[in-house]
């Protein structure tokens, strides 16, 4: 008799730790601009891919896009985005950061940001995010589609990406380098091949661009997932060395992958905006 009751004593205790661990939920924030961003309906197809990210996790993780449309370190931050982020981030969380697009422009003054100026921003929110109990997850911009009349890649983001990869190095952050892993994959595809998940549209296609457009920044929901998934290999990969990064590994999503967008955060519409949300447009290609 005693042992049957400490047996059943300890399945309720086995059975009381595991509800409570299926019940703690993983929080992910996004910070960054248009090629993470969520989309208003007007502009479907274009999808940015951490709008798209929920489609690699379990219910159990919860993610917060604060990404917008035409932000660099410097406007994400004088616009007050980063300061309402981080008011609700929460020791545990995690914290993905992507920008650099916006930053390296020098002919929009709106956002253009000086390489001292992206660095110093960019370890600032390392040690924002750090000071809340949250782990920083640190990410090269993705590449552009650009391929040159031979079908040669070509790389547009200039010295910024090192510019990331040297914070991760000096400041010991998880670095996810999107990329190299993006510029590999568009090699891939290949100069045609890699046209389809981008947001090339015919006229009629997409309202917010009703004579069509060919756009080779910004993604199609087929890009934006095959971007979400180069993120999550790499995450698989960085984890072996990160214990951290167990929580987000844990709650993956193993089975089917079904296209799961992010809830939109109503309180960011409230937030002021000094950069016109269209800029951050893709140069037309004629190839």
């Amino acid at each position: 008799m005693r042992n049957k009751i400490i047996i059943l004593a300890t399945a309720v205790v086995a059975l009381v730790a595991f509800t409570a661990s299926k019940q703690k939920s993983v929080k992910i924030f996004l910070a960054g601009d248009s090629t993470m961003a969520d989309k208003e309906e007007i502009a479907y197809p274009e999808t940015g891919w951490g709008q798209t990210l929920p489609s690699y996790f379990n219910d159990n993780v919860i993610i917060e896009n604060h990404a917008r449309n035409g932000r660099s370190t410097r406007t994400f931050i004088s616009e007050g985005r980063w300061d309402f982020l981080i008011g609700r981030v929460s020791k545990g969380d995690f914290v993905i950061i992507q920008f650099g697009h916006n930053d390296q422009s020098k002919k929009k003054a709106d956002r253009y940001t000086t390489p001292e100026q992206y660095k110093a921003n960019l370890e600032k929110m390392v040690s924002d995010v750090r000071a809340k109990g949250a782990t920083p997850i640190l990410c090269t911009p993705i590449e552009r589609r650009k391929f040159d009349k031979n079908d040669n890649f070509v790389d547009q983001h200039g010295n910024y990406p090192n510019l990331v990869r040297a914070v991760a190095k000096e400041k010991n952050v998880i670095l996810i380098d999107m990329q190299h892993s993006s510029m590999d994959f568009l090699i891939a595809a290949g100069t045609e091949g890699s046209i389809k998940y981008f947001l090339h549209v015919k006229p009629g296609e997409c309202k917010k661009h009703p004579d069509g457009k060919e756009d080779n920044t910004h993604l199609r929901p087929e890009g934006a997932l095959a971007i979400g998934n180069l993120f999550i290999e790499e995450l698989k990969e960085v984890s072996k060395q990160h214990k951290e990064l167990k929580p987000l590994v844990k709650n993956l999503n193993n089975g089917e992958i079904k296209l799961t967008y992010t809830t939109k955060i109503k309180e960011i519409e409230t937030l002021k905006s000094n950069t016109n949300n269209n800029l951050d447009e893709g140069e037309k290609q004629a190839k």
